[in-house]
Parts: C-alpha cells; sequence; structure tokens
C-alpha cells in the first residue's frame, strides 16, 4: 500500500494532539481548610508553684585536721559520733614536740638566769656611777649585757610558746558542739599537716540542700517555701532561699541551691529526706497555647493573625 506524502502530512498532523494531551499535568486537589481557634492574648496575675525534693545539711561543715604531721595513736570518735566543743576527737605521737618543749623551757631557764646575773652587773655599776666609782665605757658596757639578756629572754620564751602550741597540736579537739559525719584514720597511719581526718557538722542552724533547673531559681527567689519531712509531712517549717550556686553542675545540669529552714524543727535531723513546696510571689504573665508556639529560622515563634486581612 502506498501513503501519498499529503496523506502522511495529514496523518502526523491527526496523531500530534492526541501525543501533547497525553504529556499534559493534572492539577492537584486544593487541601481542605483546616479548623484553628483563635485566642486573644492577654495578662494574667500568675503564681508558679512546684514541689522539689532535698536533704536536710548542717549550715556549718567543717573539715578538720592536725597542723602537723604524724603518726595517728589514738582515734576517740567515729562517724555519727555526738561531740561537744573542745572535745578529743584523735592524738598524734607527741614526743619529738614533747622533746621540743623540754627543749624549749631549758633555755628559757638559762635566759632567765643569765638575765638575773647581768641586771645585778648593771645595778651595781648604776650605783657606782651615780657615786662617781666607775667609768661611763663600763657602765654602758653593763647596760648592753642587760639589754641583750633582756632581749634573749623574750626570744627564749616565744620559742617555748611555739614549742607547747606544736605540742597542743598533736591533739585534734572539736572546734565546735555538733555531729561527726565523716571520718580518714586509723591507729598507726601516718598523717599529714592539714590532710582531712574528720568532717563535724556544727550544731545550729540547718539548710535544705536541692539540685533545681536554671529556670526555677529565680522562683525561689523571695517565694513562700514550706518544708515537710518525706516520712512524717506533718513535720513542717518554713524556708527561704539564702545561697545559690554560681555555676551549672556539668553532670545534672542543675543548679545547687540551699534553703535556710526557719525555726528548724527537732525532728528535721540532718540527712533527713524533705519536700519543699514553693509557691513563687504573683507576676504578670502572657499566657498562649502550646500549639500556638512553633520555631522559625531557629528561633522561637508564634502564630499571630494580622489585620486587617486576617492572615496568619
Amino acid at each position: 500500500m502506498h501513503w501519498r506524502l499529503k496523506d502522511i502530512f495529514t496523518g502526523s498532523a491527526l496523531l500530534l494532539p492526541l501525543v501533547m494531551g497525553g504529556c499534559t499535568d493534572r492539577k492537584a486537589p486544593a487541601a481542605p481548610p483546616v479548623a484553628v481557634q483563635a485566642v486573644k492574648v492577654r495578662s494574667i496575675d500568675y503564681a508558679q508553684s512546684f514541689t522539689l525534693t532535698g536533704e536536710v545539711a548542717a549550715r556549718v561543715v567543717s573539715d578538720l585536721s592536725f597542723r602537723i604531721s604524724g603518726r595517728l595513736i589514738e582515734r576517740a570518735v567515729d562517724v555519727g559520733a555526738v561531740v561537744k566543743e573542745n572535745d578529743l576527737l584523735a592524738r598524734l605521737e607527741p614526743a619529738e614536740q614533747r622533746a621540743d618543749a623540754e627543749a624549749a623551757a631549758a633555755v628559757v631557764q638559762a635566759a632567765e638566769a643569765k638575765l638575773r646575773q647581768v641586771t645585778s652587773s648593771f645595778e651595781r655599776q648604776k650605783a657606782l656611777l651615780a657615786d662617781g666609782f666607775t667609768t661611763r665605757r663600763d657602765y654602758d658596757n653593763a647596760q648592753k649585757e642587760y639589754e641583750a639578756a633582756k632581749a634573749a629572754l623574750d626570744n627564749a620564751r616565744a620559742q617555748l610558746g611555739t614549742a607547747r602550741d606544736q605540742l597542743a597540736n598533736a591533739e585534734l579537739r572539736a572546734p565546735a558542739p555538733g555531729i561527726i559525719t565523716y571520718r580518714n584514720g586509723e591507729a598507726g597511719q601516718v598523717v599529714q599537716s592539714a590532710q582531712r581526718i574528720f568532717t563535724l557538722a556544727q550544731d545550729g542552724p540547718r539548710d535544705v540542700v536541692v539540685n533545681v533547673q536554671e529556670a526555677l531559681v529565680g522562683a525561689l527567689s523571695g517565694a513562700h517555701v514550706e518544708i515537710a519531712v518525706a516520712s512524717e509531712p506533718s513535720i513542717k517549717a518554713r524556708g527561704r532561699l539564702r545561697e545559690a550556686s554560681p555555676a551549672l553542675d556539668p553532670a545534672t545540669g542543675t543548679v545547687r541551691v540551699k534553703i535556710a529552714i526557719e525555726d528548724t524543727p527537732a525532728a528535721m535531723i540532718l540527712g533527713s529526706a524533705v519536700t519543699i513546696n514553693v509557691r513563687a510571689a504573683s507576676r504578670p504573665f502572657v499566657v498562649v497555647p502550646a500549639s500556638a508556639l512553633t520555631v522559625q529560622g531557629g528561633k522561637a515563634a508564634v502564630w499571630v493573625i494580622a489585620s486587617p486581612d486576617n492572615a496568619v
């Protein structure tokens, strides 16, 4: 069968619209409108409240150590012991310090004897000079010996005081009444000066120590704080923020704060677990629904309805 050139062009013209019609994109159906709720933003007075847990701790905690090095020969207390001021806690071998004190005392005795001798000579030269029976040079020499002996005695007494202090430092005593919360030392152990041997939680005012999120620290300032023993909620006390750490704890990302307990009940003993109910002072806040919040460009944003066309 033979096609005419005219028939070929005519057939092509008929096919082209069919091919082009098959490549035409269809329009996607329009998304249905989303129903939203519009809320008028306003400022309200809001008092933030929350509950924390913490532990009762002494306000003053002292690390106790010897001022000298030596071998520990006695440990008089253990963890949990209740001590009074000046109670003996531990003792070092005092042989060296005792020998130094005895030697210093002997030097003082010799200096006193020397001073008595030169004092007698000086007084005699003073009397002879007044009567004209000695020279000015002999008098001046006697006076110099007297002053030197007096200075030597003062120095010897100072050395004796230092030696006695060192002997007293062989004993570790409680600086205040309290409870021993830590011990590090046994009889026979050689300890160094300033090495911590005990930790003393002193009697007196107490705090609640608690770790809180950084955002809550501001709410604690000036807030009404009610503290209750976790095991006996009927035992309560009031408190106030006393101290907040200036840095975050890198392990937990929290801030360590101390809440002072006012009129601490006797049942709030050291180490007691307590709950802290905090009601912050009322402040004006702008409250919006959580669904209105979003993020745009990596920054916090909020959806708003703009006038006059009510575009979102």
